[in-house]
């Protein structure tokens, strides 16, 4: 199963890289033969992009086991997707001896292993091109395993880093030459071999790269720039033509480059944390009878209240009395039963201050498919050292209450509307029930941490609930429209529904309940923060904007990161400590 599901993830990975750069780029290949010669060789290619494994992994026939930085590896979907095609990590600043085993066993089992002598993006003297010297890691690899160093040059690669260059029919040209393999001279005493694999390699560099400049008659745009300099072509522009003084030129271009360098790097997270959503979404299909159960469903709620969606069954019973010591977790029976049983138990995890009950205590909502509780956890010591209590609170479908066969968060939003509605309404009178048995103990003040999805389910809880001494939002889901209909979380969600006759007006009929956008809060709009983050795809900034001013009084603080990120934490609890909480 493991092999099949490498073999598929590859299959994919190769098709998906074809078609994407078959559109944005024209690849001019040299000696593409070489490359697809059988038996192990180790690929070592200049890198002037983070586009080169990509671009030369379609049009190599074979499959190549790329070393890549180990920074990325502890990320989740991004590590995941990485072993998924066989890529390994390699630290960058010492020879890891768990990495050159991996590269020496597949070296000799007949596969190829690439890899960027440079070990990292460089241009110009930097540049191996220009004649830089090689680090020794390909040749002492080459001559341990047995196996030739293939030599590629990449070359036009990192003008794709700039955003009009992946306009339609711009096919922006680049050129791949690969040399003739370079043995590995098992005659040689060791260090002697590798002194002559090294010269060979760094002259077939400079060659190729001479063989393309003349082959192709390259211009300098043609030639490698830094990659922040093909992004902020246009930004260089528009400041040099400004009216400001000359002595702030310099400051003016630091802080645009800071700025477009920011918001690549969100978008391609968010774009890519969008992909994953999407694959997963595509394992729940609706059937047939999904708009007249849609329509059931929103008809019987058109009547109702928010207070009435979302308010307390009167039999329903609450946690049990929560303990002392720190770490407590308190669980009870969800009063909304849903078609798996995991699901159906709440649970909240605690952590007391030393102040005790009568404290206030902050209800922690995290994101949806959260990727670990850690950080959570060391927020709610931190506000134990502020005088407050601190609940993390595991949402419907996640964490503690996720089905066997699904990943954490899965099926709290899908196609299923219905469902969704219901997660929603779940989690927010489970809130209401920690919220009555803590006042039960002595606590009469609460405050709100939402990110994402918990801000959504934070934002409805502000509506039927007014003892909030904060209610902090963090890129929460208020505008619903745009999260079904427009957001590229939900693309597979749209086709779904437009296959089940399930169109925009039908879905709105249940707004008032499930739409912060369409409600006011109950609780004082001036303990409302909303967190914006400026170059977020799924919670758009302007929506943010718009609910902050529908609810007047309410504070409006922006961060420089995407949907996904860290620093949007630590600053919105700067910003309440400032606040005096």
């Amino acid at each position: 199963m493991r092999s099949l599901f490498h073999s598929a993830a590859n299959y994919i990975a190769a098709i998906s890289m074809k078609l994407l750069f078959g559109c944005v780029a024209r690849v001019h290949v040299v000696r593409g033969k070489n490359a697809n010669h059988n038996g192990g060789f180790l690929l070592a290619a200049n890198h002037i992009s983070h586009f080169d494994p990509f671009i030369i992994s379609s049009v190599v026939p074979r499959k190549i086991d790329w070393m890549a930085m180990a920074e990325f590896f502890p990320l989740p979907l991004l590590g995941f997707l990485l072993r998924a095609v066989d890529a390994f990590p390699a630290d960058r600043n010492r020879a890891d001896r768990a990495t050159i085993r991996s590269a020496i066993e597949r070296l000799k089992n007949g596969r190829i292993v690439g890899l960027f002598p440079e070990g990292g993006i460089r241009n110009g003297a930097r540049s191996l091109l220009e004649g830089a010297p090689l680090r020794p890691g390909p040749s002492t690899l080459a001559h341990i395993a047995g196996v030739p160093i293939l030599p590629c040059v990449i070359v036009g690669s990192d003008r794709l880093y700039s955003k009009e260059r992946w306009l339609p029919l711009r096919r922006t040209p680049i050129w791949i030459a690969f040399g003739n393999p370079i043995k590995h001279f098992p005659d040689l005493e060791k260090s002697t071999a590798r002194a002559c694999i090294e010269r060979e390699l760094a002259a077939a560099f400079k060659l190729l790269y001479a063989e393309l400049h003349e082959k192709f008659s390259l211009t300098p745009d043609d030639l490698p720039h830094p990659p922040r300099e093909r992004m902020l072509k246009k930004s260089r522009h528009i400041v040099n033509h400004a009216s400001v003084p000359l002595r702030d030129l310099p400051v003016l271009r630091s802080e645009a480059e800071r700025h477009v360098m920011q918001r690549f790097a969100a978008s391609g997270v968010d774009l890519l944390m969008c992909a994953s959503i999407n694959l997963l979404q595509s394992r729940h299909h609706l059937h047939a009878r999904s708009r007249g159960e849609m329509e059931h469903y929103v008809t019987a709620c058109e009547k109702l209240t928010a207070e009435n969606f979302y308010a307390v069954p009167n039999d329903a019973e609450i946690a049990a009395p929560v303990g002392e010591r720190p770490g407590v977790t308190i669980t009870w029976p969800s009063p909304i039963n849903t078609n798996f049983p995991a699901n159906n138990t709440a649970r909240a995890d605690f952590f007391p201050c030393a102040r005790g009950w009568e404290a206030p205590t902050v209800l922690m909502l995290h994101a949806l498919m959260s990727a670990s509780h850690i950080g959570y956890r060391r927020y709610a010591a931190r506000f134990n050292e502020l005088g407050w209590n601190a609940c993390f609170v595991h949402l419907p479908y996640h964490y503690s209450r996720v089905p066997r066969g699904y990943w954490n968060g899965e099926l709290a939003v899908t196609a299923d509307l219905i469902r969704n509605a219901e997660g929603l309404r779940q989690g927010v009178i489970e809130l209401r029930q920690l919220m009555a048995i803590l006042r039960e103990r002595g606590c009469q003040q609460f405050g709100v941490l939402g990110t994402s999805y918990g801000g959504w389910i934070g934002a409805l809880l502000a509506t039927v609930e007014r003892d909030f001494r904060f209610v902090a939002l963090m890129a929460p889901i208020v505008n619903v429209e745009h999260a079904i209909w427009e957001s590229p979380a939900a693309r597979f969600m749209r086709r779904e529904l437009r296959r089940a006759n399930i169109d925009p007006s039908l879905v709105a009929r249940h707004f008032h309940l499930s739409s912060p956008m369409h409600n006011q809060p109950l609780c004082d709009p001036v303990r409302v923060l909303f967190v914006a983050g400026e170059f977020d795809l799924i919670a758009r900034p302007e929506h943010i904007e718009a609910i902050q001013q529908k609810w007047r009084g309410s504070e409006l603080l922006r961060v420089r990161q995407g949907h996904f990120g860290y620093r949007m934490i630590r600053e919105t609890i700067a910003q309440l400590e400032e606040r005096r909480l």
